[in-house]
């Protein structure tokens, strides 16, 4: 496929005629949703910038641009940044985020880094994206010196070390840190992949050294090389750029660039998708298998047309073997639509790799919001394949929040057009990731049997549950992060942690921590509840202040909140604790829980015009309501 797939994001429809006077249109009163909407188009570098005006213009002022989520951003380089930057805001509107950006002074890297008062450290940032070429690198040409080649490399990746060392330290950011593009220029031609002193040798073994370190830290990876390889080395750099005005760029690149810093953002703030929607005819087959039947559908080896549908079951298994959930949605009779997953012999996709199948002649908003429901997930987690422009219309039009990817003609660039959109964009990867699809899959089956057994009480115990309770350990700790920074709906304040922050609550011995997990007769749904208590205020003793208390939307309804708080209130008794208080933060996405404290038994003391509230619960008096579960309670390793 031509580069224009990812120079010009082809993935989203194209810009409306009326783009501009919609955006001099806009007023505060109209809230983040129209932005969104309108920075959910194929936007050049010009519309970007045009875009980013209000929406800077009114996060300047204060204003509230719900449902979009704030977050500031701090950007340091060694290039010039301007023309970029705009892009990074109105990009980051398309995937829910409300940007600010911090900017330095030009090409003043290891100082703002190392400066305790420095701009981006005074001004503490949710996070700061290190926007370094590979001239900023202390490398030098040593061709054929292995020697002198490690150092150098050695030399590079301490001093991005270094720099991340003085944002935690001086200011507690989340690190997001760039891959470096080699130039395309070669001097040994390809020998210079594999000569130890070569450039590209050496970006190759700092790219490789700083995965690793951002990894092992807890930060941030956001892939420029693998992004510039996959345009073309020769398109990402402009020599002309780089001497005119020192641009680490093509210009024709940046609003690629752009949407990738904001999908990482996103996937910081836990809006990647979950749910991967697949309609079949002509979309997973080649064909309609109500009127070709099995035999007439193309999906075989040796067939063009059946190798394009065979490589969008491939990505789809894929997806589903790192925990992305998969469903169907098609216009067919449920057992004729069901057929080729149970006899065609060329299939990948079986019927048990399908958590929710939804064939039937409904349209397909209503199918669509029906497999969120079963799945337990919010409609804004759901992406949707689909071949035919007007289905992919009606749901835009009508589910604005489920992604919808354009698609070419040729169905030989579904797979690689679903991959490019980056709607399942990941920062970290915990084990649990890998049965999460099953996780979901098990969820449906419980949401089957419940219908089949009358009353709560009775379905619950048929789930034959085990809840399991532990501090945060080593182990957990990854999947804790990922659930603090994913978790939206219910969660009580959302509130974010990097690594080291829930290292710190880890190690503290005057903190409360809690992981919770949770199996029962269908499998083992991982970990779905954290909560972190911390010591009340000074002159306070004796008090518990929930800092965090999440849990995961696919256990609804079986009583684990109340199993979390009676063993929150056996430790609080133990630890001379007579109060735990509690607070509500409303947002616009967490108002599952706006009773939460209310229904475990929390008496309210305080509201704010805002929504926010505070609770308290006297721990002596406390009544949990117990759930037909056996329980066991580990120590931290």
């Amino acid at each position: 496929m031509p580069i224009d797939l990812y120079t010009e994001l082809q993935w989203l429809p194209r810009s409306p005629k009326d783009f501009s006077a919609s955006v001099k249109a806009w007023s505060e009163a109209d809230g983040g949703a129209p932005l969104r909407a309108l920075a959910s188009h194929g936007l050049d570098l010009n519309q970007l910038t045009r875009l980013a005006k209000p929406i800077s213009a009114a996060i300047g002022r204060g204003a509230d641009l719900a449902p979009l989520l704030p977050f500031r951003l701090a950007v340091i380089g060694n290039a010039t940044l301007d023309f970029i930057l705009p892009a990074l805001v109105a990009s980051a509107a398309r995937h829910g985020i409300a940007l600010e950006i911090i900017q330095p002074a030009y090409d003043q890297v290891a100082q703002e880094a190392l400066t305790p008062d420095s701009r981006v450290n005074a001004s503490k940032p949710n996070a700061v994206l290190f926007a370094l070429d590979y001239r900023a690198l202390p490398l030098k040409f040593v061709p054929g010196d292995a020697d002198a080649a490690a150092n150098a490399v050695l030399g590079a990746t301490g001093y991005l070390a270094a720099l991340r060392e003085g944002i935690q330290k001086n200011c507690g950011a989340a690190c997001i840190f760039q891959s470096f593009a080699p130039a395309p220029e070669a001097v040994f031609g390809s020998l210079d992949r594999a000569l130890p002193g070569t450039m590209r040798w050496m970006l190759s073994e700092v790219n490789r050294g700083l995965a690793e370190q951002t990894l092992a830290a807890g930060d941030v990876l956001l892939d420029v090389a693998g992004l510039a390889e996959t345009v073309g080395l020769a398109s990402w750099h402009d020599p002309q750029l780089w001497n005119l005005g020192k641009f680490p760029c093509a210009e024709s690149v940046i609003p690629l660039y752009a949407d990738h810093v904001a999908r990482t953002l996103a996937a910081m703030r836990g809006k990647s998708r979950k749910v991967l929607v697949l309609d079949l005819d002509n979309t997973v087959w080649g064909g309609v298998i109500g009127d070709d039947g099995l035999e007439g559908i193309r999906v075989a080896q040796g067939d063009a047309v059946g190798e394009a549908h065979l490589a969008v079951q491939r990505m789809a298994l894929d997806l589903r073997k790192r925990g992305i959930v998969l469903a169907v949605s098609s216009k067919n009779t449920d057992e004729v639509a069901r057929e080729p997953f149970l006899k065609h012999p060329e299939m990948l996709l079986k019927l048990d790799h399908i958590a929710v199948f939804q064939a039937n002649w409904n349209d397909k908003a209503t199918n669509l919001q029906a497999i969120a429901d079963e799945l337990s997930v919010g409609i804004d987690s759901l992406v949707f394949l689909d071949d035919n422009p007007v289905e992919r219309g009606l749901v835009r039009k009508l589910l604005p929040q489920v992604a919808v990817p354009e698609l070419p003609e040729d169905a030989a660039g579904y797979a690689r057009t679903l991959a490019a959109a980056g709607y399942f964009e990941a920062i970290a990867f915990a084990g649990e990731d890998l049965k999460r699809a099953d996780f979901y899959q098990d969820n449906a089956k419980r949401i089957s049997l419940q219908k089949q057994v009358g009353g709560v009480d009775a379905y619950l115990a048929s789930l034959d549950m085990t809840i399991t309770f532990q501090p945060f350990d080593a182990t957990g700790r990854a999947r804790i992060v990922q659930l603090i920074n994913k978790s939206n709906q219910y969660n009580l304040t959302t509130r974010r942690y990097t690594d080291p922050e829930v290292l710190a609550a880890e190690e503290d011995p005057t903190v409360f921590t809690l992981q919770v997990r949770l199996a029962d007769i269908f499998g083992d749904n991982g970990m779905i509840s954290v909560v972190i208590c911390r010591p009340g205020e000074p002159g306070e003793p004796g008090v518990w202040e929930i800092d965090t208390w999440l849990m995961s939307c696919r256990v609804l309804g079986r009583k684990v909140e109340h199993m979390v708080l009676n063993h929150l209130v056996e430790h609080a008794k133990s630890r001379g604790i007579h109060t735990i208080v509690g607070r509500y933060l409303p947002t616009e996405r967490n108002k599952l829980v706006v009773d939460h404290y209310a229904k475990l038994g929390f008496t309210k003391i305080s509201e704010e015009d805002s929504g926010r509230t505070e609770w308290k619960l006297d721990v002596a008096e406390a009544k949990p309501d117990i759930a037909p579960m056996k329980v066991v309670t580990l120590a931290s390793e």
